[in-house]
């Protein structure tokens, strides 16, 4: 299988942090059409470079775990849910580590 490791910063510019329910709200919309099968969440605490500007920001992250077959249409998926994010958020970045697992359900 493939595990991917997706960072979604929660700070917001201009406005409140991201709530849970709003999270919620994009994992039923945007995360489970794309993966239903199945997916764990995390938060965290996460520390991230702008790389116009160079300041440095940390701020609270959900991380992400997905865990799928590599079908094609996987790397589609998965751009679906970053692009998804950036666009609703308004935000320059997300994190993307994917690597070979053996994993079994």
């Amino acid at each position: 299988m493939v595990l991917a490791e997706l960072f979604f910063g929660t700070t917001i510019g201009g406005r409140a942090q991201l709530s849970e329910a709003e999270w919620t709200e994009f994992a039923a919309q945007t995360i489970t059409p794309n993966f239903p099968d199945g997916f764990t969440v995390l938060d965290g605490e996460g520390q991230w470079r702008d790389p116009l500007t160079g300041h440095i920001a940390r701020e609270p992250t959900k991380i992400l775990l997905v865990a799928a077959k590599p079908a094609a249409g996987l790397a589609q998926r998965l751009r679906a849910v970053i692009d998804g994010y950036k666009t609703k958020y308004q935000q320059q970045s997300v994190g993307l580590i994917t690597r070979d697992a053996c994993a079994a359900f």
